[in-house]
């Protein structure tokens, strides 16, 4: 979890053997990959059902410490979402690229756990933040847990994720390096991210069980997204 949210402008553990993650190999320069796309729902149809906002948060989140509390979680029948930036989170597993020297703000823990009982392993594992519960929107009041389902869209751009973490209460808009780095953004926890343009939308009651299980996410989360463009 950050503590601390970086401006924008400042600024290697093995996989289970029993999971497979299929998210693009780093790069030396933390540079983004040619992003793709998971599964066969469109990210035009997805950003479609997300066009008007039932809120479900009192009042907005922030998308740093500096910036005005803008960002409401909406709801659907199906699903919560919002609209906001991209923080890269570098918590859990020491890696090659997360770890104490790439992020000053590194933290070992994650929330949530895999199934062997360690910290989750952000350079590898693609998952979402999700603020502390707060008087602002309490995730679990909306059936969303650890290992809930994530359909991340960016740029036309869809990816799946788990929520693996949690932030700070009040401010929203974070993922693990590996969902940014899939997705075509810079995934360097003190200088990557991006400002604007991600749409999170996660599916209630959904959990996938064990956590680092990327192919269940994704499995999961295409049958969830069919739906949520089908019926809201």
């Amino acid at each position: 979890m950050r503590v601390q949210s970086l401006t924008l402008a400042a600024a290697g553990a093995a996989l289970l053997a029993a999971s497979t993650f299929p998210v693009p190999a780093a790069t030396g320069s933390h540079s983004g990959p040619a992003a793709r796309t998971e599964g066969r729902v469109r990210a035009a149809d997805l950003l479609a059902r997300v066009r008007h906002c039932v809120p479900v948060s009192r009042g907005g989140s922030r998308t740093d410490e500096r910036s005005s509390a803008s960002v409401r979680v909406c709801a659907t029948r199906h699903a919560v979402f919002w609209k906001a930036d991209m923080d890269v989170d570098c918590d859990g597993q020491p890696t090659v690229r997360c770890n104490r020297r790439a992020d000053p703000v590194y933290s070992r823990a994650t929330a949530f756990h895999q199934s062997d009982g360690r910290y989750l392993n952000a350079e590898r594992l693609p998952y979402i933040v999700v603020p502390a519960p707060s008087r602002i929107w309490n995730h679990r009041a909306c059936g969303v847990h650890g290992g809930s389902v994530a359909a991340v869209v960016y740029r036309g751009r869809v990816w799946y994720a788990v929520v693996g973490d949690t932030g700070p209460r009040g401010i929203i808009g974070e993922a693990s390096y590996a969902t940014a780095h899939a997705l075509g953004i810079d995934p360097d926890p003190s200088t990557g991210g991006v400002a604007s343009g991600v749409t999170y939308i996660v599916f209630k009651g959904s959990r996938v069980k064990p956590i680092e299980d990327h192919a269940a996410a994704v499995a999961t989360g295409e049958r969830l997204a069919g739906r949520f463009v089908r019926r809201g």
